[in-house]
C-alpha cells in the first residue's frame, strides 16, 4: 500500500462525542489537492488551503533544515488538521479525534517519514513565552483527553524530567515541534501557531538502519548555515528531557516542564 491507500484502523476511535466531531478537520494532500480525511467528500475550505500552501512553501524551501520533514511533504506522507484557537476545548476534542485517526493510519504510508501537522488559527501569541505556555496548555488538555482512554507508551518515560521522556497519545510516542511567528529560530518561524508530531518510532528505525546519524548531522549543518548556530536545546535522547525542545525558545537551566502526567489507572 501506499501513503495514499485506505487502511482499515485497528481500534474504534474513542474521541467521537459531539465536540470532536463537530471540531475535526484533517486533510490529505492526495494527487496536488488536499482531501478531507475527517468528513469523506468535503472540500478544504479556502482558509484551511492557504494553511496548507503556507506550510508546504515554508517547508520545502530549499534551505529549510529539516530533510525528515521536507522528504514527508514532498512524497505526501502527511495530514494537515486545522483547529480554533490552541488549547481551546473545540480545538483540543478536534485534535484527539484525528490524531487518533493518524496513529491506526500511519503504517499505510510504509516510510520512516511521516508526520501529522496541526495548525492553529489566530489570535496568535505575542512572544516565545506566550507560545510556550499555549503549547504545553494544548498537550496537556489533549493528554487529558487521552489519559481516559490510553496508557503511557511503554517505550518512552512519563516523567517530563526523565532523560527518556517523549509524549505519548494513543500510546504512541511523539516528538513534538512546536511554531509560530514569534520563534527566534528561523526554523521555527511559521505564521501560524503549529504542533508537529513526529512518532519516535521513526527514529528508531532509522537507527537500526544505520541512518539516524548521518540525518542528524545533516540537519545540523543545515541549522548553522541558515541560523549562524543550532539550537541550543539540541540533545540526543537518553541525555536531556526532549521537552525543552518542543517549543524551541531556548529554556534557563532551571526551567521545568509543566506538563502533569496521569497514567491510565490513575486516572480511572
Amino acid at each position: 500500500m501506499t501513503g495514499h491507500s485506505p487502511l482499515l484502523p485497528e481500534k474504534t476511535n474513542p474521541f467521537t462525542d459531539e465536540l470532536a466531531l463537530q471540531n475535526r478537520a484533517c486533510f490529505a494532500y492526495r494527487s496536488n489537492e488536499l482531501a478531507c480525511i475527517s468528513t469523506l467528500g468535503r472540500a478544504a475550505p479556502p482558509s484551511v488551503q492557504t494553511v496548507h500552501d503556507d506550510f508546504r512553501a515554508f517547508i520545502t524551501e530549499p534551505t529549510y533544515p529539516c530533510v525528515g520533514a521536507r522528504a514527508a511533504l514532498l512524497s505526501g506522507n502527511y495530514w494537515l488538521g486545522v483547529y480554533n484557537e490552541m488549547g481551546s476545548a473545540g480545538a483540543t476534542a478536534g485534535l484527539a479525534h484525528d490524531l487518533f485517526n493518524f496513529v491506526q493510519h500511519q503504517p499505510s504510508f510504509k516510510s520512516n517519514f511521516t508526520t501529522f501537522v496541526a495548525c492553529f488559527t489566530p489570535p496568535a501569541p505575542s512572544d516565545e513565552l506566550e507560545f510556550e505556555a499555549l503549547l504545553w496548555q494544548q498537550l496537556q488538555s489533549l493528554h487529558d483527553l487521552d489519559r481516559q482512554f490510553h496508557a503511557w507508551d511503554a517505550a518512552a518515560s512519563a516523567d517530563p524530567a526523565s532523560p527518556y521522556f517523549s509524549y505519548s497519545f494513543a500510546e504512541r510516542a511523539f516528538f513534538i515541534v512546536g511554531l509560530s511567528g514569534v520563534q527566534s529560530r528561523l526554523a521555527r518561524r511559521f505564521a501560524w501557531p503549529t504542533l508537529i508530531f513526529n512518532a519516535h518510532h521513526q527514529f528508531e528505525r532509522l537507527r537500526a538502519q544505520n541512518q539516524y546519524q548521518r540525518l542528524q548531522q545533516m540537519i545540523r549543518q543545515r541549522e548553522i548555515a541558515l541560523q549562524g548556530n543550532i539550537n541550543p536545546n539540541l540533545c540526543d535522547f537518553g541525555t536531556a528531557s526532549e521537552a525543552r525542545q518542543y517549543a524551541g525558545r531556548a529554556v534557563e537551566e532551571t526551567w521545568r516542564c509543566p506538563l502533569h502526567v496521569t497514567d491510565k489507572e490513575q486516572a480511572s
